[in-house]
């Protein structure tokens, strides 16, 4: 069984985005190179732990993080967990492996202030300006990923039922409503944006000036350039907007269930992360309110 097969299989059936199946792609192939150069293996069928132990000994002493090495043993863990699903191995060699240990992300939201101050930014009435205002009200409003937001349609917003089609991970699709506000920046943007000359993507909501589809790192440096004078934290990312938007609804009381809805998440457990700023604030109101807390 192949490597494309393997691929063809991530991508037209389990519907993965394509940057994930690159990755899973090129640490196979990597993999596959180490084993021809230190056993004289071609097939990765063949391999045994003890040889990917050996290639992971060899990551760890090449300086890259657990966290990196895990994400390619995740590769080939899914590449043989394929492998025993076809009928083509009867165990994977992975099948005991434990993940190596690693340092838990601690993400650090905007607060409520800076998101607000940068919101507030006063702007002119260019195309840019009014785009890049609406990504930032977009990001924090609803929480999307930086790839859901650069490939929303226009067909995904409905003013009638003021919400908005997000298509997901592996093309999960899931409704997010739309604040009066936001709506009224969209109009405004999309007014702006059928006016632009050569549109190359007629069908994509977010165009640059020259009419074709936004780019990931646009829009990272779009969020990174408005809070840069605002917030004094280290990471200023799209990601760190979806995670203060997560934040601040728990922090205001929503149900974890449904920020999970929101959030596009498959599993409670991943919405979970985003939770210890709400214990940090219950933590200040029980330290104020329990009566064992009080001093004479």
């Amino acid at each position: 069984m192949s490597i494309q097969a393997f691929v063809d299989f991530l991508s037209l059936e389990k519907k993965y985005a394509s940057n994930t199946v690159l990755a899973y792609q090129r640490d196979l192939k990597v993999f596959q190179i180490f084993l021809a150069s230190e056993y004289e293996i071609s097939d990765l069928k063949a391999a045994h732990y003890t040889q990917i132990r050996r290639w992971i000994t060899l990551l760890v002493d090449g300086g890259l993080s657990n966290r990196s090495i895990n994400r390619k043993i995740s590769a080939l863990n899914s590449f043989y967990k394929f492998l025993v699903k076809t009928g083509t191995l009867k165990t994977s060699p992975l099948a005991k492996h434990k993940a190596l240990k690693v340092q838990k992300k601690i993400h650090i939201p905007f607060s409520e202030k800076e998101v607000t101050a940068v919101l507030s930014t006063k702007r002119d009435d260019s195309f840019e300006a009014i785009r890049n205002l609406l990504i930032l009200e977009l990001l924090y409003s609803t929480g999307m990923r930086r790839a859901e937001l650069i490939n929303l349609k226009i067909s995904d917003v409905d003013f009638h039922q003021q919400q908005l089609k997000v298509l997901g991970k592996r093309n999960k699709e899931r409704f997010i409503p739309l604040l009066n506000t936001v709506q009224e920046s969209l109009k405004a943007y999309i007014n702006l944006r059928n006016q632009l000359v050569n549109i190359q993507d007629s069908d994509i909501l977010f165009l640059t000036k020259k009419g074709a589809k936004m780019y990931g790192t646009l829009v990272y440096r779009i969020v990174k350039n408005y809070f840069e004078t605002i917030s004094s934290k280290v990471k200023k990312s799209p990601h760190i907007l979806r995670h203060s938007f997560a934040t601040h609804l728990l922090n205001n009381g929503a149900d974890l269930n449904a920020v999970k809805e929101l959030l596009g998440h498959s599993s409670l457990a991943a919405t979970q992360v985003y939770t210890h700023n709400n214990i940090s604030e219950l933590k200040k109101v029980y330290a104020k309110s329990h009566p064992r807390q009080t001093r004479p």
